[in-house]
């Protein structure tokens, strides 16, 4: 096995924290290097520690969406993860603006968490699958979707994008969807950056509510 990743955990609720910290403690690919509970702990932390993966809270005192775009920008080594019960848009959008590459929703079970940490250490973003469902019935209008109006972005794809994208959109990873289509993940990732540009969204979780939108709508092609 390789090197464990690195984690730091900073919320302000201890019980919550302490659970998290067990829970992903107890495994052998990860440690627990720091924690704490404000937003200045999570810029200290991830200044002195250099965690792989930092778990924030949304709603620390001090800002938690604040903390990671101060992180993001001083220790862009540093891979941002929110983990919170905050669901709605606004508040999704700008956590992943400040730089988070993962919105985990407190109340998942420890083998999702684990999986998750696993996929944004990897190089993912990650939305817990239950939040895109309702981002998808709450964005469907917005200006996401509204690049598809007139004009089918997905024509421009591929069979192979095509294939990429559902599998992504079913919340595989790269490694994983390199593994279903006997691919290596470095030729995924290449095929990824091209399908996000030809969509013209900024990264894998907006590419696949775009994907997973234009599955659930029927169209005449």
């Amino acid at each position: 096995m390789g090197e464990k990743i690195r984690i730091a955990v900073v919320d302000d609720h201890p019980m919550l924290r302490e659970g998290v910290m067990h829970t992903l403690g107890a495994l052998e690919d990860m440690e627990i290097v720091a924690e704490g509970s404000t937003g200045a702990d999570a810029i200290r932390i991830a200044e002195e520690w250099l965690p792989d993966v930092m778990l924030l809270d949304v709603s620390l005192p001090g800002g938690g969406v604040e903390s990671a775009r101060a992180i993001a920008n001083s220790c862009p080594v540093v891979k941002i993860a929110m983990l919170t019960v905050a669901q709605d848009e606004e508040t999704v959008s700008s956590a992943l603006g400040a730089g988070a590459r993962g919105y985990i929703l407190k109340g998942i079970s420890g083998q999702e968490l684990a999986d998750a940490v696993r996929n944004i250490h990897a190089g993912e973003d990650y939305v817990s699958p239950s939040l895109a469902a309702r981002l998808l019935a709450e964005m469907g209008s917005k200006s996401l979707f509204r690049q598809a109006e007139g004009h089918d972005v997905f024509s421009t794809l591929s069979a192979r994008e095509e294939s990429i994208l559902i599998f992504v959109a079913e919340g595989l990873s790269n490694r994983q969807v390199g593994e279903k289509l006997s691919l290596s993940e470095k030729t995924i990732k290449h095929y990824m950056t091209n399908i996000l540009q030809k969509l013209r969204v900024k990264n894998r979780v907006e590419a696949a509510l775009l994907a997973q939108k234009h599955r659930a709508t029927p169209n005449d092609r």
